[in-house]
């Protein structure tokens, strides 16, 4: 929906099982549909699509296109953004380190994110800018050498060169967001912005870079790295980095007391990675690949004697209008920041996408509603705190 100054909010259909397009497409139908008639009934509804590269290529048809399209006007109903970072299967089945594959040192992710950008021109509305957000190059223990890096950032600039002409051909907007997560490639905003000084290096002057590539902002994993809004952002915006787009989501945080770490295991599933970073009495940041191999590394004695002392935060997106429950506590506190900068500079970024895609491994007592109900909840949530800051009415 399009929100004051411009902005865009939409939730990422992610969050729906599907990996053909008719799968997704009918997810669509019955949950997206059911969400817009109790949020946003008379205006036009906004989709954050999430396409595999299976639906991708399926969507790709002309006819399958077309009866989209035609779906999306008869619905009142637009997309301004899609979520390209998982390629293949996200739910049902252990995804964990796999979300990363293909990454960028392979052809196939050029390909499936370029289709990505074909069909977003056929389907984005005239007068909105486009995005499409992507893994941050890979996934740390993939890479081996700076080869790869260097394979990785010539990948990504073929697909600069493809939005380019699709942006031109389409007279469109577009725009790719590398999407820094923990242990991904690209993890916090430091190494961004060295990865974003190595493209430029390579490609002096050319306003491309600027204009095409930039940064999707994920206050979840922001918070994981410990990482404060205004630092960060400020760190991206002075690299001349885009924020291409905001993910608002929210991750668990607690000490590492016994009866923490012991409920912690309701959290530990087998479908997704689930990082952790500890960070110690003096400042110190620990990162654990998973969150099961957090709790078994973690010696109980030392939080016994000073529970305290160590602050965990876990990649696992938890509902935003969820209240905190101890021991745990969440970090909605750094996607308010962020919302205060958006507040103070609404040409920050354009896109906003909730994506609390974890519902299907939520605890039971996070899980006591439909995903649309709680879909509902969300967005009552976000939108009294955009309008707390003049950002909807």
């Amino acid at each position: 929906m399009e929100l004051n100054h411009g902005l865009h909010l939409a939730y990422c259909t992610n969050i729906h099982r599907g990996e053909t397009w008719r799968e997704t497409f009918d997810s669509l139908i019955n949950s997206a549909l059911a969400v817009r008639e109790r949020v946003c009934p008379r205006d036009p509804f906004a989709i954050g699509l999430r396409l595999s590269n299976q639906a991708a290529m399926e969507l790709h048809d002309p006819k399958k296109l077309l009866e989209f399209q035609r779906w999306l006007d008869q619905n009142n109903c637009y997309v301004f953004t899609i979520n390209g970072f998982p390629y293949g299967r996200f739910h049902g089945a252990r995804v964990k380190e796999q979300v990363y594959t293909p990454d960028w040192t392979t052809p196939d992710r050029l390909a499936y994110t370029n289709l990505l950008f074909d069909l977003l021109a056929e389907i984005l509305p005239a007068g909105i800018e486009g995005s499409v957000s992507t893994l941050p190059g890979s996934f740390k223990e993939f890479i081996h050498g700076p080869g790869q890096e260097k394979i990785i950032r010539e990948n990504l600039w073929r697909c600069v060169g493809h939005i380019a002409r699709v942006s031109e051909k389409s007279k469109r907007h577009l725009h790719l967001g590398l999407e820094p997560e923990p242990l991904g490639l690209l993890e916090n905003s430091a190494e961004t912005v060295s990865f974003f000084g190595r493209l430029r290096d390579e490609h002096e002057n050319d306003p491309r870079l600027d204009k095409f590539l930039g940064v999707n902002y994920d206050t979840c994993h922001f918070a994981i790295e410990f990482e404060e809004p205004q630092s960060a952002l400020a760190a991206l915006q002075q690299a001349g980095i885009k924020i291409s787009k905001i993910h608002l989501s929210s991750a668990l945080k607690t000490k590492a007391t016994p009866d923490a770490l012991a409920a912690l295991k309701h959290f530990a599933d087998d479908v997704y990675l689930h990082q952790v970073i500890a960070r110690d009495e003096n400042g110190k940041l620990k990162c654990h690949r998973d969150l099961p191999d957090a709790l078994l590394a973690e010696n109980p004695q030392s939080a016994i004697r000073n529970p305290q002392s160590e602050e965990w935060r876990i990649h696992f997106h938890v509902p935003l209008h969820a209240p905190a429950v101890a021991p745990f506590e969440n970090t909605n506190d750094h996607l308010l920041g962020v919302l205060d900068l958006l507040a103070a500079n609404p040409k920050l970024c354009p896109h906003l996408e909730m994506e609390t895609y974890t519902w299907e491994v939520l605890p039971p007592e996070l899980k006591s509603r439909s995903v649309v109900e709680q879909l509902v909840a969300e967005y009552d949530w976000t939108l009294a705190r955009l309008a707390e800051r003049g950002l909807a009415s």
